[in-house]
């Protein structure tokens, strides 16, 4: 990964954009430049946390900022970044995001208002202590309704809010690795970017991280839904060391080579497919709540995150769902050389919000 700025080479011109994913049991980091045109992976790379927090690797860990600074200077060397321009992501877990129907107000100072009181419900410390911001959802008729230019009474609004000691966490992250961060940005915007090209059609994202796993409907670009289901990746690594009586270290290499699927597996496919499935039944269980609600059908289902990588979990949600699902391919939005196509396909979606940072950064370029 570190010759690929050297294969493309770079004019004095280009500027190159970084984007940095800081989950919990990892970080990502993912160079792109654009060059005739076109949008260039010039290096990525990722590094576990799990040894800087003396836990294996694959399993969620809760770093001081001092010690995530480290673990992220050492991935900027080890990836031979070259920029210190970049964005930065927050995790879903630090963050808030609800959904609330308000009377709608034709003066922006009183629809403003409106808002903002109405997130005092929701969340649970003073306003002043967080981040606040929000989105006014686009009217989307159900399949029952007509469209009609006469504006509905109300307005339904996504509510986003992140506690100003994350952001002064990662400020100080970001200030330690000597990099300059033009923006902090909640995880599951940056994926919608990387690896969602439906632009009106609703589509589900599962979002398998390493603690918990994030459940979001996407329609014409928006979140419409969000919900969190507390098992991830984690968990199927620990099935898989209790089922099969292994270490965990060689139990998170046996979910990523072996899978879910194969005739051969025992107790190793039993435990994996377990726990997916459970994860898989709550998130079919909001997928089909959407569709009662709102009358309409989701399209495609998109598999992202640590757990996406795992051997044949695609072809697995496939036949859980009956919806078309896909694995997450990030880096198909990139030009590189085809020789390393097969291993970007592969680890795509672990770098799903990485490269969805690193896009946008490239766009302030613009």
């Amino acid at each position: 990964m570190n010759f690929l700025a050297k294969i493309f080479g770079k004019t004095e011109k280009t500027r190159s954009a970084l984007g940095v994913d800081i989950g919990s049991s990892s970080l990502k980091v993912v160079q792109l430049s654009r060059k005739n045109g076109a949008i260039v992976l010039e290096t990525y790379g990722e590094l576990s946390l799990g040894p800087y927090g003396k836990v294996e690797i694959g399993q969620a860990t809760n770093l001081p900022a001092d010690t995530i600074a480290t673990t992220l200077i050492d991935l900027l060397h080890e990836a031979n970044v070259t920029t210190n321009d970049c964005g930065v992501s927050i995790p879903a877990s630090r963050s808030l995001l609800t959904f609330t129907e308000l009377p709608r107000r034709d003066n922006p100072e009183e629809q403003k208002t409106v808002i903002e009181l109405e997130a005092r419900k929701y969340i649970p410390v003073p306003i002043s202590e967080v981040h606040l911001d929000w989105f006014v959802l686009p009217d989307v008729p159900s399949s029952s309704e007509s469209e009609t230019k006469t504006p509905l009474k109300n307005i339904n609004v996504l509510l986003v809010a992140v506690h100003n000691d994350e952001i002064q966490l990662l400020d100080t992250v970001v200030k330690k690795a000597n990099l300059a961060a033009t923006f902090f940005e909640i995880e599951i915007f940056s994926t919608i970017r990387s690896v969602v090209d439906e632009t009106v059609k609703p589509i589900m994202i599962i979002d398998i991280g390493s603690a918990s796993t994030k459940v979001y409907i996407v329609e014409r670009g928006v979140v419409a839904t969000s919900h969190a289901i507390p098992h991830g990746g984690q968990d199927v690594t620990r099935a898989i060391s209790a089922s099969s009586g292994i270490d965990i270290a060689h139990a998170e290499q046996s979910k990523k080579e072996e899978g879910i699927t194969g005739a051969e597996q025992g107790e190793h496919r039993i435990a994996t497919e377990t726990t997916f499935s459970n994860i898989f039944a709550e998130a079919k269980r909001v997928m089909l709540q959407f569709e009662h609600e709102k009358k309409r059908s989701v399209t495609a289902i998109v598999l992202t995150g640590g757990g996406g990588v795992t051997k044949g979990l695609g072809e697995y949600a496939q036949n859980f769902f009956a919806v078309e699902t896909r694995v997450a391919d990030p880096f198909a939005k990139t030009q590189a050389p085809e020789f390393i196509r097969p291993v970007l396909k592969e680890i795509g979606p672990e770098f799903s919000v990485a490269v969805g940072i690193a896009l946008r950064k490239l766009e302030e370029f613009n």
